[in-house]
């Protein structure tokens, strides 16, 4: 096992099967090295999590949904780098979070994500980020997480 996986195991994470894209693009392209990761949905125990913060998703709810979007994240490197290993850093993460209009803890919601990627990479895991509210995510997901990350060579 690896040293991330180490990790991964004593913060008690498995990491699910790489979710395949539902539309025409690829879930992570490596060049120059940085790894792009596309948006990633939230799934928690095989269900997709859908609703509205500030209407019908509580921010415990919500914050549990970036989460899982970060764990994606990792499962979607590790496919397509073959070790987490190779991860140098996070360089950053776009979170969006499907809101109402007046619904404005954004940030609190997407700390799931980055509080996650800490934990498992340490200082390697901190990183600029962007928390926005938009009025509708693909499937009706309550999160989407995409990011940015700095990857040693193969």
């Amino acid at each position: 096992m690896s040293k991330i996986d180490d990790r991964l195991a004593e913060l008690g994470l498995t990491l699910p099967e790489a979710a395949a894209p539902v539309a025409a693009y690829v879930a992570v392209v490596e060049t120059g090295g940085l790894a792009h990761v596309s948006g990633q949905l939230p799934f928690v125990d095989g269900k997709l999590v859908t609703g509205r913060l500030g209407e019908d998703v509580s921010i415990e709810a919500g914050t549990e949904a970036a989460q899982a979007c970060g764990v994606m994240i990792l499962a979607q490197l590790k496919a397509a780098l073959g070790s987490l290993d190779r991860v140098e850093r996070i360089v950053k993460l776009g979170g969006f979070v499907n809101s109402t209009g007046d619904f404005t803890d954004q940030p609190k919601v997407i700390n799931g994500a980055s509080e996650l990627m800490v934990a498992v990479f340490g200082d390697a895991g901190k990183h600029a980020r962007s928390a926005v509210g938009v009025p509708v995510l693909p499937l009706g997901a309550a999160v989407e997480v995409d990011a940015i990350v700095a990857v040693r060579p193969a």
